[in-house]
């Protein structure tokens, strides 16, 4: 049974009904979500060449597994998703009337498009001043570029995000560099065990850190229902475990005071009371001489 995002996939590449390259694809499945959906199908961050979607690349593994799309770096219906997307298009009426509209727009143009309509998308682009020669194209991508921000520190949990909403909050809020103080990173949710979220990062410019050392061991986080069962927990982490990780808490101040990182911890949690990063970043803001205060995203 696909999701319907994949199905979005199939009847917009069907409705081309042609190869669509990867980065006019990316583009093209862009302004669908901009132009035709109240809630996207598939979210986007600032890329080399603008809107970028992890989530759906990961659909299109997928996809590619299960013989739907042609296992290539362009985006091609298989015969089996030639079928597949005619047995049960996803707005048809609306998909034909935007391929139609954009079915001339290609390569620079699209990507020019794109950068003008939507300019945050293009904040991180290396091909700015080659598809926008004029300079007032490129003035609203400078005002729409988040600002580069003074070093310090924020924290953040992935809880009830996707990795595109999750990147995006970083980048708004000016985060440098991610500090992972999860003890075993690994998740199920797409996007945030540590190779998938390292090369995420990488990708829109954010350095990668995971101290393993800050994290909790996951036999200590079983059983927890209550606000109480996690205050327990946290008393026991702080009194037993942060004393000895003086290192690790030099490592991000360094980041912070010397090499001069905007440097967010994170961990799975949304709320700061549930999760150990508020303890670390209260240790951090405890150093003698250490004069931020965490700010927690």
């Amino acid at each position: 049974m696909l999701f319907n995002r994949r199905r979005l996939l199939l009847t917009l590449l069907d409705a081309f009904g042609q190869k669509v390259s990867s980065t006019d694809f990316q583009k093209l499945l862009f302004l669908y979500t901009m132009e035709h959906e109240e809630t996207p199908s598939y979210e986007f961050v600032p890329y080399r060449f603008g809107a970028f979607s992890f989530t759906s690349y990961a659909d299109k593994r997928k996809m590619i597994e299960a013989g739907l799309l042609v296992d290539e770096d362009s985006w091609t219906l298989t015969e089996a998703g030639q079928l597949e997307a005619r047995q049960k298009p996803v707005d048809q009426k609306a998909v034909t009337e935007f391929c139609s509209h954009y079915s001339a727009l290609r390569g620079d143009a699209l990507i020019a498009e794109v950068y003008r309509r939507y300019p945050y998308y293009a904040t991180r682009s290396t091909i700015v001043d080659r598809v926008l020669p004029n300079p007032a194209d490129r003035t609203q991508i400078d005002v729409a570029r988040p600002a580069q921000l003074e070093p310090g520190l924020l924290t953040i949990g992935y809880e009830g995000k996707t990795l595109e909403q999750y990147l995006n909050q970083l980048l708004k809020a000016s985060v440098t560099l991610l500090c992972d103080v999860r003890r075993n990173p690994l998740s199920r949710k797409y996007g945030f065990s540590k190779g998938s979220l390292s090369k995420a990062c990488e990708g829109v410019g954010i350095r990668y850190e995971h101290l393993p050392e800050l994290g909790i061991a996951s036999s200590e986080r079983g059983k927890l229902e209550t606000q109480a069962d996690y205050d327990a927990l946290f008393e026991r982490y702080e009194q037993a475990c942060l004393p000895h990780q003086a290192a690790a808490l030099q490592k991000i101040r360094n980041w912070i005071e010397h090499e001069g990182y905007r440097v967010a911890l994170t961990c799975y949690e949304g709320q700061p009371s549930m999760c150990h990063r508020q303890l670390v970043a209260n240790a951090l803001e405890r150093l003698d001489s250490f004069t931020l205060a965490a700010r927690h995203l």
